[in-house]
């Protein structure tokens, strides 16, 4: 079948939209008819090239939509459900799956080379290189998709998808961060750095956990206000207003938890976020930067002598075939906002603007509509 699609064919170069032809389900895939997407910076990274992806790829990671047909061997959905789609698989039997670690799925592995299992490539189209790769082995700034059902999560019949589609990454990867990796307590000081898509979310989260001070930190007033509304006590500027803030709650200690969400997380932010945290404090790594960028450079002995755990987290340390619908339950009993933090929508044409709009800091959360 046709399909059209938004493919990155070079580093820095815009988005294309272009018709693809699609093959469709083998053992053990779906083909799924997206009906959103999520604009996420991890999509921004590929398209930049922080990231060495195998070109041409489709692009999207956060999804949803409806299974329009199964292939042979699919137990875990069947053609009509509505699905969220985890931009990391989870096949539930190697060893990270096993110990609960669904996050770290060794499918994982191909996710930036974009293709099925059996190094399979079910998008091809036009130009020299006729496979057409697949981010995160989703690709769902594209119409339709063959995708494999280890990476679909079904979600109830009265879900509307508009709002599910972002619990397929940005949301339980940032409220993870805080309710899973950085253990957030009833009564601690918690430092989220950095308000996007991902960050809101670990404001979220740690206000449902308890934290007594909340500080979000932003230099962009809107998000600093979002943060605000949906659950920060403080909202900064600055990484030094909030070492400053957070030494003022605590009788000098500083922050129990720091949770980084930047676009970019530069050594700046994370020496910041380790002198914010005090005694036993916990530094969670959520944000990303170039894969060889060296942007980690703390004193070891401070570390040693203050206690201090710095550690990364990967989608929250959720395993989503549970954490998705818990968070989408979440979300239908009041506890956690979604229909809030979505900016603006726009359409796959429309792509590009709305990553213009990412990177100008306009949105919280943008959400691509595909039209069939």
């Amino acid at each position: 079948m046709k399909t059209k699609a938004g493919v990155v064919y070079e580093p820095g170069k815009p988005i294309e939209i272009v018709e693809l032809d699609l093959d469709g389900p083998k053992e053990g895939e779906i083909l799924i008819r997206y009906t959103h997407a999520g604009l996420c910076h991890s999509d921004i990274h590929v398209a930049h090239g922080d990231f060495a992806a195998r070109l041409p790829m489709v692009l999207g990671h956060e999804g949803a939509g409806i299974v329009e047909e199964v292939g042979p061997g699919v137990t875990r959905v069947k053609e009509g459900d509505k699905v969220v789609c985890s931009f990391i698989p989870n096949c539930g039997t190697c060893r990270w799956c096993a110990t609960g670690q669904q996050a770290i799925c060794d499918m994982g592995a191909t996710i930036l080379e974009g293709y099925l299992p059996g190094e399979r490539f079910p998008f091809t189209g036009p130009g020299p290189e006729k496979n057409y790769g697949a981010m995160c082995m989703l690709g769902t700034f594209s119409q339709y998709a063959t995708i494999h059902q280890n990476s679909a999560v079904t979600v109830d019949e009265d879900m509307p998808l508009d709002k599910a589609v972002l619990v397929g990454c940005g949301v339980p990867t940032g409220f993870g961060s805080a309710v899973n990796a950085a253990d957030v307590q009833p009564g601690e000081t918690v430092i989220v750095m950095g308000v996007g898509g991902i960050g809101i979310n670990a404001v979220q989260g740690a206000r449902y956990a308890g934290a007594k001070n909340l500080i979000a930190v932003d230099p962009l007033e809107n998000k600093r206000e979002k943060a605000m509304e949906l659950g920060a006590t403080h909202a900064v500027a600055t990484g030094a207003e909030a070492i400053e803030l957070a030494q003022s709650m605590t009788n000098g200690n500083g922050a129990d938890k720091s949770i980084l969400t930047p676009g970019l997380v530069t050594e700046q932010i994370v020496g910041e976020a380790f002198e914010a945290t005090g005694k036993g404090g916990t530094i969670v790594l959520t944000g990303l930067n170039k894969l060889d960028a060296v942007n980690v450079q703390l004193p070891g002995s401070i570390m040693t002598l203050f206690k201090k755990t710095v550690k990364g987290s990967l989608f929250g340390d959720c395993n989503p075939t549970t954490d998705i619908p818990k968070i989408l339950g979440l979300y239908q009993a009041g506890d956690l906002k979604l229909d809030e933090i979505i900016t603006n929508t726009y359409t796959l044409e429309e792509v590009n603007q709305g990553y213009e709009d990412l990177l100008d800091g306009k949105n919280v959360r943008g959400v691509l509509i595909h039209e069939h």
